[in-house]
């Protein structure tokens, strides 16, 4: 078995998703906590590992690799029990734009160094954070409804009967529309399949309020 570590930070939505597909493959890690909050991402010794200086890194057997979505394409090439991603590549593909709703149309926007640029006004930060999610988690609602009906993909979770990459992309941002006060009322796919998904053990482990590097007082 390979030595995983994970170079994680307790409230990113990336590696939020990470240790949600490892907790899901039953794979073992050694964390690494990276404080994005004091800068620690930015130092050289990291960005040796990632360039770009963002978190999660992880590491296989000393080898580091980069983004979130390629991390949990790499853990399903790498341990294929339990897959991430459904067999018939037509449903490969409505999983992968599921998980690309997230990953490209809102969780970007919601990055520290987005919100920098916005200025340090809360009130502003957070009308543009509520912005984006809204405008992207009704994208995935509605793609969850038209797969349902074309691939007949109905199951508790975001795309059939088992857990995939979309629901541990789903989970953290999730989280995160919370965090911000996003209403989910028009959401109901989205709130079953979040219900689902944070039932298992594995999902609840990796919340982010239960890492040993989190701080629940930090706004």
């Amino acid at each position: 078995m390979a030595t995983l570590t994970l170079h994680t930070y307790w409230r990113s939505s990336c590696s939020y998703r990470v240790r949600i597909a490892l907790g899901h493959k039953g794979l073992a890690y050694e964390p690494v906590y990276v404080n994005i909050l004091e800068g620690e991402q930015k130092s050289d010794a990291y960005r040796e590992k990632n360039p770009i200086g963002h978190v999660p890194t992880l590491t296989v057997d000393g080898v580091a690799y980069v983004e979130s979505v390629a991390i949990m394409e790499l853990l399903d090439d790498l341990y294929p029990e339990r897959p991430l991603l459904p067999k018939r590549p037509e449903d490969r593909a409505r999983v992968r734009a599921l998980v690309e709703t997230i990953n490209a149309g809102v969780q970007p926007l919601q990055n520290l160094a987005v919100l920098a640029k916005i200025g340090d006004d809360k009130e502003k930060r957070t009308e543009w954070l509520r912005f984006w999610m809204s405008r992207g988690l009704a994208a995935f609602e509605a793609l969850v409804a038209r797969f349902e009906s074309e691939a007949g993909a109905k199951g508790p979770f975001a795309f059939g009967d088992a857990l995939t990459m979309a629901d541990a992309c789903l989970v953290p941002q999730v989280y995160a529309a919370r965090r911000f006060g996003v209403d989910l009322t028009p959401f109901p796919r989205i709130v079953r399949a979040d219900a689902a998904a944070t039932a298992l053990a594995y999902v609840a482990s990796a919340r982010p309020e239960a890492q040993a590097d989190a701080k629940p007082d930090v706004k």
